[in-house]
């Protein structure tokens, strides 16, 4: 006898992914004699497999708190955003946050602030002709050193080369 026809209930079932392997295991053997009964199990197979709740997801931020996150580093880009503060921000701890994050938006969050302050300096390069000092001091970075290098990091270019470009 095998597990497909001996299911108990209560506390000592057998747990379904055994059933399942049971039910398959007699279906391949009876299939060549008996395609009915063989479909039979396999459709009693599906049944099971139907009343399986789901496993878990890994869960990221809801929709509404990625938008208060963006909203919260738009409007904080020019001083200094920590993990904290965001957290906060969506009522989560610290390192919670820093978990969730990371499974939603596919980047840490001190990357996420850094994309957002280039993104803020390509609009500024794009929209206006302040020098690169005022431009990084506006975006959060602490000087034009440090716009420099995130920036290379992020575009393969100098901020004057992109803006250049751009221009032309």
């Amino acid at each position: 006898m095998s597990l497909a026809t001996s299911r108990p209930n209560g506390p000592s079932a057998i747990p379904a992914g055994l059933v399942v392997a049971g039910l398959l295991a007699d279906a391949r053997e009876v299939v060549a004699f008996d395609p009915t009964v063989a479909r039979s199990l396999l459709a009693r197979a599906i049944e099971i497999l139907d009343t399986v709740p789901e496993a878990p997801r890994a869960s990221g931020l809801a929709p509404w708190q990625i938008r208060r996150l963006e909203a919260f580093v738009a409007a904080h880009i020019a001083s200094s955003i920590t993990l904290e503060r965001m957290a906060a921000c969506v009522g989560l701890s610290p390192s919670h946050f820093g978990r969730v994050f990371k499974i939603a938006l596919g980047e840490t969050p001190h990357a996420f602030v850094l994309r957002k302050r280039v993104e803020r300096a390509r609009t500024l390069m794009v929209e206006s002709a302040l020098p690169l000092a005022e431009i990084a001091l506006d975006c959060g970075f602490s000087d034009q050193s440090h716009l420099n290098r995130i920036f290379r990091r992020h575009s393969g270019m100098s901020p004057n080369a992109w803006r250049r470009m751009t221009r032309a």
